[in-house]
């Protein structure tokens, strides 16, 4: 029902800026709390961001904080990630995911979300 497709990945050097959207389709986007999680080779899928469906909240992995931000256009039903001052471990896979079903505040968790994007690839060199 929910279709997330992200665009605006790349490749960067370090210390370097990029930012991701996600557009969504095919359901009721204004009421889907929204998240960025992403996937290293090796590693596993982790919690990166989320927003709350109004956009009035926002929740960051600590690793994160202060480098990137988290917002949304409901009407234009796309989330976005600003990155900066990226690093090379922020190199990986980021993927957009939407709450469809009310997740428990703040959704940090896989199992909190009911749709996933296809992924969109970031690589910061050193």
């Amino acid at each position: 029902q929910v279709q997330l497709v992200e665009s605006g990945g790349g490749v960067v050097q370090a210390g370097g800026s990029l930012r991701l959207s996600c557009a969504a389709s095919g359901g009721s986007f204004s009421s889907y709390g929204m998240g960025w999680f992403r996937q290293a080779p090796g590693k596993e899928r982790e919690f990166v961001a989320t927003i709350s469906y109004s956009g009035g909240g926002t929740y960051y992995a600590d690793f994160v904080k202060g480098r990137f931000t988290i917002s949304r256009d409901n009407a234009k039903n796309t989330v976005y990630l600003q990155m900066n001052s990226l690093k090379p471990e922020d190199t990986a896979v980021y993927y957009c995911a939407a709450d469809a079903n009310d997740s428990r505040w703040p959704q940090v968790r896989l199992s909190d979300y009911e749709y996933w994007g296809q992924g969109t690839q970031v690589t910061v060199s050193p």
